[in-house]
Order: C-alpha cells, then sequence, then structure tokens
C-alpha cells in the first residue's frame, strides 16, 4: 500500500524541521529506459521494476545492493508497477497483456490467468488490509479496475469506461475507500469510492483533453491529497487540503510531469519525463531543480525519514547526512520518429524505431495548445521499425504532433503547406 504519511508527524509538528536529501544509487544499475515504480515493506526490505525489458530488482538492505528476479522468459515485456502485500506475496503489472504472482518474495512468479476479460495492461496497484488487492489501466483505453479479496486467488473485473477512457493510478484508504485517476475526453479525472468499486463518483476534472491525473499521494488523512497533471499544454500539481471539496492547481516546469512526493502541505519532491527532482517548500508557487534524477514516475515514502524513488536509476531520500548528487539531471530515452517530408501537403508519413512492444498514442493540437483530435492510436508487439501513412485533411499551418508511448511523452511540431 502507498503509505498514508506523516499522521503522526504532522501532528507533533516536526515535518519543517527535517533536512531531506536525496542521492542516486549506484545499484541496480541504470537503464536504456527507466525503472517505473518502486515498492517497499520497510527501511530494508523493497523492490524495483524495470519498464522496458520488464526485470524485477530485489534489496533486503534498504537499497545498497539488489538482486535480479527473472519474472518471465517472454522477451520485450513492459513492467509498469510492483506491488505486495507482506514479505512474501506480491504482484507485477504489464503493459503486455501479462499480470504476475508471486507468493514467495519474487523468486518465483506465475502468470495471473483467471481475471475476465483479461485487462490489455495493469497501469496502477495497491494493496491495503492483508488481502486486498486493486490495480487499474489502461493509460491508453480502455478504462477498469481489478480487485481481489483474498490475495489475489480470485478476481472481480470492473468496467470504468462509464466514467472514464483510461486509468493509470489505484490508491486505497482501506478495504472500501480508495480513488483511481486517469482521464476521459474531457481531461483529467480523479474518481473516489466509499463501498470497494461497487459505484464511484468523480471529484476532479481538467476539461483539457489530453491531460491525465498521472500519480495521486495521501498526506495524514484522505483530507490531503498531491496528485500530478501530465498535460500536453501546462503541467500542474494539483492538491485538495479540505478531502476534495475544493481543489488548487499550481503550475509545474515539465508538461509530462508524473512523479509527486510532499512532506508537509508545503514542501514536496515532483518529477516527469523531461525532468528530475524539482522540489518546492510554498506549496508548488515556486520550484527549485535540484540537479539530480531523470524521467521521474513514483516516490514511494517507507516513513518519515525514508523514501524511495524510481526514474532512470532508483533514488533514496535519507535524513541524515549530507545530500549526495551522484548524477545530474539524466538524458530522457525517446522513440526516434521521422516525419518525411516535413512540411507535408496531404500524407503524415511516420517512421516510428520502436525499442520494444509499445502502445502509441499521436494526437494533434495547433500552437494555441487546442486540441484537434487523435491522429492514431496502435499496439505494437514487438521492437522495430514501423511505418505510417496517414490522411491529413487539415489545412495549412503549423501543428504539434503529441506522441504518447510506454516510454514517455515527446512532442514534434509539424508544417502543412
Amino acid at each position: 500500500m502507498k503509505k498514508l504519511l506523516f499522521s503522526l508527524l504532522i501532528i507533533a509538528g516536526l515535518a519543517s524541521a527535517q533536512t531531506y536529501n536525496w542521492k542516486s544509487l549506484a545499484s541496480p544499475p541504470s537503464t536504456t529506459g527507466r525503472y517505473d515504480d518502486v515498492f517497499f515493506l520497510n527501511e530494508n526490505l523493497g523492490w524495483a521494476a524495470r519498464g522496458g525489458n520488464g526485470t524485477v530488482f530485489k534489496t533486503t538492505n534498504g537499497g545498497v545492493s539488489w538482486t535480479e528476479q527473472i519474472v518471465s522468459s517472454t522477451t520485450g515485456q513492459y513492467f509498469r508497477n510492483i506491488e505486495f502485500l507482506n514479505e512474501n506475496i506480491g504482484f507485477v503489472g504489464t503493459l503486455n497483456n501479462s499480470f504476475y504472482k508471486t507468493v514467495n518474495g519474487g523468486t518465483t512468479w506465475t502468470k495471473v490467468n483467471n481475471i475476465s476479460p483479461n485487462p490489455p495492461a495493469i497501469c496502477g496497484l495497491d494493496t491495503v488490509g492483508t488481502s486486498t488487492v486493486y490495480g487499474c489501466g489502461a493509460w491508453f483505453s480502455p478504462a477498469y479496475v481489478i480487485k481481489s479479496t483474498d490475495s489475489g486467488v480470485n478476481w472481480k473485473f470492473i468496467d470504468m469506461s462509464t466514467y472514464a477512457t483510461a486509468l493509470v493510478e489505484v490508491l486505497f484508504i482501506d478495504e472500501n475507500i480508495g480513488f483511481v485517476s486517469g482521464g476521459d475526453n474531457d481531461g483529467a479525472v480523479i474518481l473516489k469510492t466509499t463501498n470497494g468499486g461497487e459505484t464511484w463518483t468523480q471529484i476532479y476534472r481538467t476539461n483539457e483533453p489530453g491531460d491525465y491525473v498521472w500519480k495521486m499521494q495521501i498526506l495524514g488523512d484522505q483530507n490531503k491529497m498531491f496528485c500530478s497533471i501530465e498535460s500536453e499544454t501546462q503541467g500542474k500539481l494539483l492538491k485538495t487540503l479540505d478531502g476534495g471539496i475544493t481543489w488548487q492547481t499550481k503550475n509545474f516546469p515539465d508538461h509530462y510531469v508524473q512523479a509527486v512526493g510532499f512532506v508537509s502541505e508545503t514542501h514536496g519532491w515532483m518529477g516527469g519525463h523531461n525532468s528530475g527532482f524539482m522540489e518546492t517548500f510554498d506549496g508548488g508557487n515556486t520550484w527549485v531543480n535540484n540537479n539530480l534524477g531523470g524521467s521521474l514516475n513514483r516516490i514511494f515514502f517507507v516513513n518519515n525519514n525514508v523514501a524511495f524513488a524510481s526514474g532512470n536509476h532508483i533514488y533514496k531520500m535519507t535524513t541524515t547526512g549530507l545530500a549526495t548528487n551522484e548524477t545530474e539531471n539524466e538524458k530522457v530515452v525517446n522513440l526516434k520518429i521521422e516525419v518525411a517530408p516535413n512540411p507535408i501537403k496531404d500524407k503524415l508519413n511516420l517512421n516510428i524505431h520502436y525499442l520494444h512492444s509499445d502502445h502509441i498514442i499521436i494526437g494533434l493540437y495547433d500552437l494555441t495548445g487546442k486540441f484537434l483530435g487523435n491522429l492514431l492510436k496502435d499496439d505494437v508487439s514487438s521492437k522495430g521499425l514501423k511505418k505510417y501513412s496517414l490522411n491529413f485533411e487539415h489545412p495549412a499551418g503549423e501543428y504539434i504532433l503529441a506522441v504518447h508511448s510506454n516510454v514517455g511523452r515527446q512532442s514534434i511540431k509539424l508544417v502543412k503547406k
């Protein structure tokens, strides 16, 4: 379970007195993609999921060293998230029609085959209590929630298409009260349930097509929630301090912001596809670049003294010693996409070099940021070059291609004569 953080710390009024330091861990090794998720049961025992050519790594000494755990012999799978109920029972969600479970701490894994219909991707996972597991997907649509109340033995599939077109993150307070987030045709959304997923209520929407609420964090109790809004126009911190009655948004330097983690109402960090750790001391009004990290996707707090984050490396936060910036902001690996020719006439020809199996959605925007529609949605089964020729019936002018894949998001300027 993503920790409900710092209730005792805030009550004691100590959050502002702490000094927080992040560093990049030397192990596990850096990757051409990124580590999409990290999960810890305590300060020592944890796991990390690498995205492309998915692999799981386990540590028993707080990240000093890691052991690789082979989940599947199938190459090219993209591991999105990892979550454990206890030191033995855990789950890995992929973006490739596969979902895995371990009952021995990750030594061996088996594919979960008894969810009907089989979800094409598990983008979010959360364990709660002693035996309840929730998952959600997919960022590329459709929208659904899966649920188990017996430690992953049996599963229920919940169709969420009436509430959203895509779901990315799931976060529960207890077995009944929880949230899912993602987007619909009108923008980013957050949904809440109080009865274990039987019914849902929309508690937030951006009304900006192409936006997602990507990650959520609950601080102390359900009244304080911090979220990242990934966008083609303006990345944002989204927060509520009154249980969702009112919401505030604060602009963030990276459009494609994903990771979020706060230690108080004013002090926290965010990062995204094009940024490392950005820190705020005033609730998101201003941001400071810590010159550490790259392509951040998750910030996971173990307790008020220790946290971990996943991106191009695994990162660790402590409250003792000096900060150690072992790596500066790292270059993001984007898909290689060739538009030939550019300017175009009536056809948009794309050559896309995929790094591994992937999913892709390409949206079109004008230069004011107005969303004009999606041009392409494709499920890609393997690494390699794939060519597309798309009709382009828009008038002459300049446009932005918004490319969203498992690797991340990028924008390409397009000219039509």
